[in-house]
């Protein structure tokens, strides 16, 4: 046990020794954010380092031992769905937390001014979601340092994600083309700016680590010609979200009929409503359209989206939980721009039914999509 927990503290080394100090130093500043730590912390003053490394050798021991159990555990989870023929999908958000080992380990990597707070972070401008935007508050990249060390943290990134899950979904991909840029003291994200990102530059780095690309674009939200010649050069696989497509007409691309195979289709997302939830928000001309469209009569509105997903060309659809249930709004896993409460949903398996298993099996094996 002692030998494989020093082989994987060796193998991670890379990123381990910095996160099990940043918690350590955290912990004992009452968690407050990392610039507000000794200037020489803050800074990464080499003797300071050593320092705490030193008194703090526990402390450093124990955050290293949490990552190496998680790590074990996980891997055994892994191991067990892929035997079964199950594949994970990990998701990689496109900006990282300030108050993070990242971010204190890699200063030069981001948008810090002196003090090592923000200048700039990151955001949407005004959509569906927001009236105001989504201030997201993240720092920015300063692409041009990523681009002299050939992307280095970023490979290293998506080549440890790729040790928790088989592929993964980078999320606002988007941002990678353009992203929009807030000043740090603004109050929401109405007032940023676009600023090009590092565009295929990135990807051919990717490209040259990563013989296949196991990666599916988020490629919602505002998306410009550029984002789809991104995604299309090469060859990423894009979103198609079911709720999306009733509120225009027979044009819109978020309908099953205009899916290309390189597609993975969701009824919704995480940031979605659940089906039964969005049925009884949308306007009646959406549910008319809908119920044409899928010729439905909304008893089982879910199942009838549901079905014509599966029953399109996209390579994947993913279904969430909630709405193979058959579940209301009240059970939404997550509201964009809402700091709280999210993320809190879970089910029991008491609620999972013979009717839900037996009516998933059916429709895989009408539309080709089971192994049987």
């Amino acid at each position: 046990m002692h030998r494989a927990y020093t082989e994987f503290c060796i193998a991670e080394n890379e990123w381990l020794e910095d996160y099990a100090l940043f918690m350590t130093i955290s912990e004992r500043e009452s968690w407050s954010e990392w610039s507000h730590w000794s200037k020489e912390l803050a800074h990464r003053k080499p003797q300071a380092l050593r320092l705490m490394k030193k008194t703090c050798a526990d402390e450093v021991g124990f955050w290293k031992f949490c990552q190496w159990c998680f790590a074990r555990q996980w891997s055994n989870l892994r191991l067990y769905a892929n035997e079964r023929g199950v594949r994970i999908i990990g998701d990689v958000p496109i900006f990282v937390a300030y108050q993070s080992a990242d971010v204190w380990s890699h200063q030069e990597l981001f948008e810090l001014d002196e003090n090592g707070r923000p200048s700039v972070v990151a955001g949407v401008p005004p959509d569906y979601f927001s009236e105001t935007g989504q201030l997201w508050g993240n720092p920015l990249y300063r692409w041009d340092i990523h681009e002299k060390t050939g992307y280095a943290w970023w490979i290293a990134r998506l080549r440890h994600a790729l040790q928790l899950a088989d592929l993964v979904r980078i999320d606002h991909f988007r941002g990678f083309v353009a992203y929009w840029e807030v000043p740090a003291d603004a109050p929401n994200a109405i007032n940023g700016k676009w600023i090009a990102g590092p565009g295929k530059k990135l990807f051919e780095a990717f490209e040259k680590a990563f013989p296949h690309l196991p990666i599916i674009a988020e490629d919602l939200g505002l998306i410009t010609p550029d984002v789809v010649d991104l995604r299309d050069k090469f060859k990423l696989p894009g979103m198609r979200i079911l709720q999306f497509a009733f509120a225009e007409g027979e044009d819109n691309l978020f309908l099953p009929h205009h899916y290309v195979p390189n597609t993975i289709a969701y009824t919704g997302t995480h940031d979605n409503d659940t089906i039964l939830g969005w049925w009884n928000s949308v306007s009646d001309q959406e549910k008319a359209f809908a119920q044409h469209y899928l010729d439905s009569d909304g008893h089982e509105i879910q199942w009838d989206m549901m079905r014509a997903i599966s029953n399109s060309v996209a390579n994947i659809v993913i279904f969430s939980m909630q709405d193979v249930l058959g579940l209301s709004g009240d059970h939404r896993m997550n509201f964009p721009s809402q700091p709280t409460g999210n993320w809190e949903w879970r089910f029991s398996w008491d609620q999972v039914q013979p009717k839900h298993t037996q009516a998933l099996a059916k429709m895989s094996l009408e539309h080709g999509r089971s192994p049987l």
